[in-house]
């Protein structure tokens, strides 16, 4: 048997300003410590009249197109928390309070790297709980059945991860990718991977009021075979990097590390979130275990350092 180890948070506040990318608003957000055995929370310091505080959890999900959005019992919503809620699972952050001043999480460059490089300079600190992670037991997946688009959860040591698109644009076309998300492979591989969308969609999505906020600074842009974005890509297989990078922060959302391996086919956000509604839905198909160093050391945040900060670069 290995050593326990214990639950994490922050060491220190962290905030961040910026934009939202779907309602074009500035925001501000901070990252601030919390107890253990609280797991991850969003306040809405804007909001006074009602709750404004919003659980980041699977059931806390709402309906909502191109991002990840979140509800209190009383209406008060959070959207985009995919990237923030990557770099946290992604660092080893167990508990942390999220303030917010507006609606939706800033974009940042597109990507978690800004999170993720705040979090490790600041650092983290230990507190007196043991880690439990969710272990799957077997195997549950499920479809959409007008476009293919498939997601699995099955046993497995550690966490790892799968994931494959295919775009008509050739830009993109058909990516594979599949990932161990030990030693620090979230930060070394997916965190600095930009959302991206087809030039084609732009105008489509804006009318719809999404994308308010996207620009080219933010963003992956593609045209056929052209990369609009200024600089290109910064992996060549960026676009199926941020598709794995969008699964860790949906998958965060089960408020515990998962041991499992992930598998995602044309997945988005919603089928991600309906995985893990029919993961619970199944008392036989996960149990919870305390994590000891041994196993601890297969998932995304061990080991990491403030050397680990991503330095963000073109392909």
């Amino acid at each position: 048997m290995g050593t326990s180890i214990v639950q994490t948070t922050l060491k220190s506040s962290i905030s961040f300003i910026g934009t939202g990318l779907h309602t074009g608003r500035p925001v501000r957000m901070t990252l601030r410590p919390s107890a253990a055995e609280m797991g991850v929370w969003f306040r809405r310091t804007d909001v006074t009249d009602r709750d404004a505080l919003v659980p980041a959890r699977y059931d806390a999900v709402i309906a909502s197109e191109l991002s990840t959005k979140i509800a209190n019992e009383v209406g008060v919503e959070v959207s985009t928390i995919e990237h923030v809620m990557a770099a946290l699972a992604g660092t080893g952050v167990h508990n942390a309070l999220i303030e917010i001043d507006g609606p939706e999480v800033p974009i940042m460059d597109g990507s978690a790297a800004p999170f993720v490089k705040a979090i490790l300079s600041r650092g983290l600190q230990e507190l007196d709980a043991p880690v439990r992670a969710i272990k799957v037991l077997k195997t549950v997946t499920v479809t959409v059945t007008q476009d293919g688009a498939r997601a699995t959860l099955s046993p497995a040591h550690g966490l790892h991860m799968a994931f494959e698109i295919d775009f008509t644009d050739t830009a993109i076309g058909h990516q594979v990718m599949t990932l161990d998300m030990a030693n620090g492979t979230f930060v070394h591989e997916l965190c600095d991977s930009r959302t991206f969308c087809r030039n084609a969609d732009v105008e489509a999505m804006r009318g719809k009021g999404l994308i308010l906020g996207g620009t080219l600074d933010n963003a992956v842009v593609v045209d056929g075979d052209r990369v609009l974005t200024p600089g290109g890509l910064r992996h060549h297989n960026e676009p199926v990097r941020h598709k794995m990078l969008d699964a860790l922060g949906d998958l965060a959302l089960a408020g515990a590390p998962l041991l499992a391996q992930y598998d995602g086919h044309r997945a988005g956000h919603a089928l991600t979130n309906r995985l893990l509604r029919a993961l619970f839905s199944d008392p036989e198909a996960f149990r919870m275990v305390v994590l000891d160093d041994r196993t601890a050391a297969r998932l995304p945040g061990a080991g990491l350092s403030r050397s680990d900060a991503p330095h963000v670069h073109a392909a």
